[in-house]
């Protein structure tokens, strides 16, 4: 097996550290099918998804098909992470919505289900743009002993969170009997997550970065972490892209990483990220790099609703 492609550490043995993201802006179905399938033929096998992406059930079609075209045995080969949406952060909605992902996906469980963010919504709320009527105190108690429940069912391997600050984490682990398993959270080089990280190694958290490349082209992205003349410099040398130095480097942390490119180029270049390593003074210049928050989330701060503002909602962790 690739080394890029085996395990996280603690709990997860079975989650490769490379996975294929999918959150894309509307269904697209088809484009996501092929995607995944070509993923799949490159040797990924951790795929990223979430009830909001939209992108479940193209993601169980293409699996299906590589089972039936025997590009691999059996759905047990791949690791398959998804999502609770806002609007089903409440007690009696957790188990309804992760069954309502098992049927889009055609599976009997996923490897991976983590809360998407702190944020409960009203119910039936599942596209933007939203209001501030929209949003409701997120009950964190009542909606991890909901959690709970998955993997006691068999719904779900293991269970986690995203966008948890440190001061989240600290509370629900003072309450949680199956602590998290995972918190997935932006990491790049632009916002390296030094405190958070710290806390998730001391408590057996395994991080998974998503946006290690900055997100350039989404309605909240950045060129900050492309453009970056310390990365360019850096992989002019070593004779790598950018984004395999933003990638490697996120890989030298011990976080997983989700990537997303539907061009199987890039695929495959971002799966190459093993057989060399940063040096000492590369690794120093990459940690001297001006950090900011990419994702602030601002969608879900309102003068009306739980969080007023972006210190409330990162816990000023920004």
């Amino acid at each position: 097996m690739d080394p890029a492609m085996s395990g996280a550490a603690g709990g997860l043995a079975a989650m490769p550290r490379v996975g294929m993201g999918t959150a894309v802006q509307g269904a697209r179905p088809e484009p996501v099918r092929r995607a995944v399938l070509g993923a799949i033929g490159a040797g990924y096998r951790h795929f990223d998804t979430a009830a909001h992406y939209e992108t479940e059930a193209p993601i169980g079609e293409a699996a299906a098909e590589a089972v039936r075209s025997g590009v691999i045995a059996s759905r047990a080969e791949l690791f398959i992470t998804s999502k609770l949406w806002c609007s089903d952060a409440h007690r009696d909605r957790v188990l309804p919505a992760l069954r309502q992902t098992l049927r889009n996906l055609q599976m009997e469980y996923v490897d991976l289900y983590l809360v998407h963010w702190p944020v409960s919504m009203k119910p039936g709320r599942y596209r933007g743009p939203f209001t501030a009527d929209d949003f409701v105190p997120f009950d964190m108690a009542a909606v991890w002993e909901a959690m709970e429940e998955c993997p006691r069912l068999g719904l779900a391997k293991a269970i986690g969170v995203c966008n948890f600050s440190c001061k989240k984490l600290e509370t629900l682990l003072s309450f949680a009997t199956i602590p998290p398993a995972v918190n997935q959270v932006e990491v790049n080089p632009v916002w390296q997550q030094r405190k958070l990280r710290e806390l998730c190694r001391e408590k057996g958290i395994q991080i998974c970065a998503y946006s290690p490349l900055g997100a350039s082209g989404t309605h909240w992205g950045s060129d900050s972490v492309m453009a970056s003349a310390v990365l360019h410099d850096i992989s002019r040398s070593k004779g790598k892209t950018v984004a395999q130095v933003c990638l490697r480097w996120v890989y030298e942390q011990g976080d997983c990483l989700i990537v997303k490119s539907f061009d199987e180029t890039r695929m495959r270049e971002n799966l190459d990220i093993v057989g060399w390593e940063l040096t000492e003074e590369e690794r120093r210049r990459i940690a001297g790099i001006p950090q900011r928050k990419i994702n602030r989330a601002l969608r879900f701060v309102s003068e009306q609703g739980p969080y007023k503002s972006l210190d409330e909602l990162w816990d000023g962790e920004i």
